[in-house]
């Protein structure tokens, strides 16, 4: 006879971090809720575990199923409509989970790693993941033994009790089908791991371009710090940034929604699965063309066509607007690209008031940056239109290398080259990216201060506003606050080893002062991103400050920024993991060790990727173009970034374009003080919500070029696609947004990968030698993609 709900647990279990609270509802107290239980329970007497039950919580199924035409605009209605809440009480860490879960971690650690040095860059992350995993997992369930059917049929042949060692074995390996939780720890994990690659960047520059000596325990100890101390915050940041209902993370619902129907449709009788499948074999089939076969699809430009042979004055000013934007030459003005790589699912899953901002802020940054250039402001037409290298006076490259002998700063070797310049449009954009940081910190107090308190206090009464984590706390014991305190104290003294023991030109107390930063700044980040599923980038501010306090350093200019910034985008990630894991009911100790494991675990294949690519190609990485196998292109352009920051206050005293870019702080900030005043008088005009315009947003977009968006023929193919699924689908069609929309477009994104994958090994030179396809119109390798006309 099965047993009750409350006795169900997981097979192969490893250990007791996903123990399920004791006091769940009966079955007959969830049936009286209205929500039907028909999961297979499995006895607890027959189940081969190891110390502990799991997942003991009761099947729920709501499938959402509710408001089929009801419109989601907020994230009470994400909650409500499109997230269901059903639990089907599976187990989530079992032995297959986490071995599968490990080879993806390196996997994904590896292949990230890589192609950092590649000069084609990929990402390997959500839905490709995801469909890996899956086949991966329905192939383990299905080619080895499965003990649920040994059981069976020992027990057709009259088998009482507790099952032969035999079956227990087998039932430890390969129990049964593989299940959602499964295959959501193992997805996560692996995205856990590859959270280090970024901060794996400076320790291949320290060996490439300083004289410095870089150990494993400098890398290892260094990342292992990063990352847990991020993790470290996100579990103290949880009742605002995880918690609540407004905390949707927008950007993870495309790999929910894939996992989800993955697992509980079936592919006959499931007409969104299906199409899920459709999409994916077209994109499958769509995506060889822009990526390799017919390179002019990445960027469409009707002036450049029509104009294509002009030339002199006139092929200057048609490229600068208008095209160019492949090679990073022009804005490229009204171009589009029809490469699904670029515009991926996360673009399109952001909410409505996030594409609005984005919309109104890229007009008002090509308005700006046209004005900045053909108005000469601060001399900008005596040197590159968009460039962001670090500049000599006649606008050439500045030699960085000659000025930083050993990365410490050699005055006489300033003298001798003098200060170096920024482009206008450069300075303007970071001027606007510490506007929108600025902006970022006042908006979180101003509009959302009051939330923040009422979400700690409910956190200390239990109650919430969210119903996927009400359930959760209804039904798993939840991860202590003293394991994430000891996680924080843990990566602070390992870090202070680092900093101590180790050659980085970082002192003790800036150590402290960075790891300040991150704290003060993470908070605000993560409320940010969860709300908008789009964050404000804090790099600027961390380079800035450690430019300043540190002049001259470009290398501890590196650790300071990736123990402020790179601490600051960890938490943000790692809370947008917990959020994913209460949608999909993961057990929270089960997430607490699982991302720890994960990113212990890309630490240590992290370095060893590095060193190994670093150590056999370093000539070629430190050259300018380096080969087709390898590139040296990201990591000389960081050195160049962390040179040009150690300047700082050099450039500020010049009386150069840079004065500018500090004082956006309090710009920022000070308009978004003006911005409540309104909203306080003037609440709406026309039916408009003051409150949906959103400055950290806006004003990010308004100096997104060329800081963080060079390659311009993506931004409006990107606000295009979304505008189409957040605006028209979700208020004319909200049936097709709610069962199609992030299912389809997941499926894309996982096509588009696959083959970009697929193509980085085949001809790209990811596994040796590059073939590029030949040349013919709708592959100009000898001009612009876009036909826009070459000038001198």
């Amino acid at each position: 006879m099965p047993a009750s709900a409350v006795d169900t647990v997981a097979v192969g279990a490893l250990d007791s971090t996903d123990s399920a609270i004791s006091s769940s509802p009966s079955h007959q107290a969830v049936n009286n809720d209205g929500l039907a239980a028909d999961k297979e329970d499995i006895s607890k007497e027959n189940a081969f575990v190891l110390d502990t039950e799991i997942d003991a919580a009761p099947p729920y199924h709501d499938d959402g199923t509710g408001g089929e035409e009801t419109k989601i605009v907020t994230g009470a209605d994400a909650a409500k409509y499109l997230l269901p809440l059903r639990d089907d009480g599976e187990p989530s860490l079992t032995f297959r989970s986490l071995f599968l879960a490990t080879v993806l971690s390196c996997f994904q650690a590896v292949m990230t790693q890589i192609y950092y040095f590649k000069p084609t860059f990929v990402t390997i992350q959500g839905t490709f993941i995801v469909i890996i995993a899956y086949f991966l997992g329905k192939a383990w369930a299905a080619f080895l033994p499965r003990g649920d059917k040994y059981e069976a049929r020992w027990r057709e042949r009259g088998g009482q009790g507790r099952p032969p060692l035999g079956i227990r074995i087998i039932s430890f390996f390969n129990y049964g089908h593989w299940n959602l939780k499964e295959h959501a720890v193992c997805s996560i994990t692996a995205t856990s791991a590859s959270n280090g690659a970024d901060i794996i960047t400076v320790f291949a520059a320290q060996k490439l371009f300083y004289n410095l000596p870089l150990t494993v325990t400098t890398v290892v100890l260094s990342t292992i710090s990063i990352g847990l101390f991020g993790y470290g915050l996100a579990g103290l940041f949880r009742p605002i940034a995880v918690w609540q209902v407004d905390a949707v993370y927008w950007g993870t619902l495309p790999v929910v929604k894939s996992l989800q129907g993955l697992h509980w449709q079936n592919l006959k009788g499931s007409k969104p699965l299906r199409y899920f499948w459709y999409a994916f074999a077209g994109m499958f089939s769509y995506e060889w063309f822009p990526a390799y076969i017919w390179p002019w699809l990445n960027s469409i430009s009707i002036p450049c066509l029509a104009s294509m042979h002009a030339t002199g004055n006139t092929a200057s000013i048609l490229t600068t607007l208008f095209g160019g934007s492949v090679n990073n030459e022009g804005l490229g003005l009204f171009n589009f690209s029809f490469d699904w790589q670029y515009i991926t699912s996360y673009q399109t899953s952001l909410p409505l008031t996030l594409q609005a901002n984005a919309a109104a802020g890229f007009f008002v940054c090509y308005v700006v940056m046209l004005a900045i250039y053909y108005g000469n402001g601060w001399g900008a037409r005596s040197l590159p239109f968009m460039s962001t290298q670090l500049l000599s006076q006649n606008g050439t490259t500045y030699p960085s290398t000659e000025v930083f002998p050993g990365a410490v700063l050699d005055e006489s070797a300033l003298a001798k080259y003098g200060i170096p310049r920024l482009s206008g449009t450069f300075a303007y954009a970071m001027f606007m990216a510490n506007a929108a940081i600025g902006a970022m910190v006042a908006h979180c107090v101003f509009f959302w201060g009051g939330d923040i308190k009422k979400a700690y206090k409910g956190a200390r009464k239990a109650v919430y506003d969210d119903r996927h984590h009400q359930h959760m706390a209804q039904h798993y014991k939840e991860t202590p606050w003293w394991w994430y305190i000891v996680v924080l104290v843990f990566s602070f003294v390992i870090g202070l080893v680092v900093v101590i023991k180790e050659d980085i030109t970082l002192p003790v107390w800036a150590y402290i002062l960075s790891l300040i930063v991150g704290i003060v700044f993470a908070p605000f980040s993560a409320i940010l991103y969860s709300r908008y599923g789009n964050g404000i980038a804090t790099n600027n501010l961390s380079k800035l400050m450690a430019g300043l306090i540190l002049p001259g350093r470009p290398v501890g200019n590196m650790y300071f920024a990736c123990w402020s910034h790179n601490t600051i985008s960890n938490t943000v990630n790692l809370c947008n993991d917990l959020k994913m894991g209460e949608y999909l009911k993961i057990p929270p100790r089960v997430m607490f060790v699982t991302q720890c494991y994960g990113t212990v675990l890309g630490a240590f294949i992290n370095y060893a990727v590095m060193i190994a690519i670093v150590t056999g190609n370093s000539d070629t990485l430190v050259q300018g173009n380096g080969d087709s196998s390898w590139s040296g292109a990201t990591i000389q352009a960081y050195n160049t970034n962390a040179a040009s920051w150690a300047l700082s206050k050099y450039l500020y005293r010049a009386g150069t374009t840079y004065q500018i870019v500090p004082i956006g702080l309090a710009i920022g900030a000070g308009a978004v003080a003006v911005h409540r005043a309104v909203v306080h008088f003037i609440p709406k005009i026309r039916g408009f919500s003051l409150k949906d315009f959103n400055f950290p947003q806006f004003i990010q977009y308004a100096g997104y070029i060329p800081y963080n968006q060079s390659q311009t023929c993506v931004i409006w193919s990107q606000v295009s696609a979304g505008f189409f699924v957040q605006y028209y689908l979700r208020n004319y069609h909200p049936r097709i947004f709610k069962d199609y929309s992030y299912l389809v477009t997941g499926a894309f994104d996982g096509a588009s990968l696959t083959v970009l994958f697929i193509l980085s090994f085949a001809v790209f030179g990811a596994g040796g030698r590059s073939v590029p396809f030949p040349s013919w119109w709708g592959n100009n390798v000898n001009g612009n993609y876009d036909f826009c006309p070459v000038t001198s």
